[in-house]
Formats: C-alpha cells, sequence, structure tokens
C-alpha cells in the first residue's frame, strides 16, 4: 500500500483538509473529521470542494 504524504494542511472547525498525489499522480485533496467517534473523511478532485464538504460538515458521532 502507498504510503501518502500530505501538504498543505489546513484545518477547519473538527475537519483537516490536505493535499496529496494518489497512486496515479494526480493531485487529490483530502478533508477528515478529528472528532471523537465520528469517522467522516472523503477524497476530492478539488481544493474547493474539500474545503466546502469541511465547512459543512456536521458531527453525527455514534
Amino acid at each position: 500500500m502507498p504510503r501518502y504524504r500530505f501538504r498543505d494542511t489546513r484545518r477547519i472547525g473538527p475537519v483537516e483538509v490536505g493535499t496529496y498525489t494518489d497512486r496515479h499522480g494526480r493531485e487529490m485533496h483530502s478533508a477528515a473529521c478529528t472528532a471523537p467517534h465520528c469517522g467522516w473523511s472523503a477524497d476530492y478532485a478539488s481544493r474547493a470542494a474539500a474545503e466546502l464538504a469541511a465547512q459543512s460538515h456536521r458531527c453525527a458521532p455514534r
């Protein structure tokens, strides 16, 4: 499994947004919630989409 190295990370509330290069050489953007028991994360092709998802995310811990 490849190791992804995140760069240009930014925290928006409990969500962290970071940029990485996937195994196909494409630049991707990931948003992941760091709240306990949340577990939400998603990958996006654009930084704007990842930041919008981070701003609109509402935690629903199990």
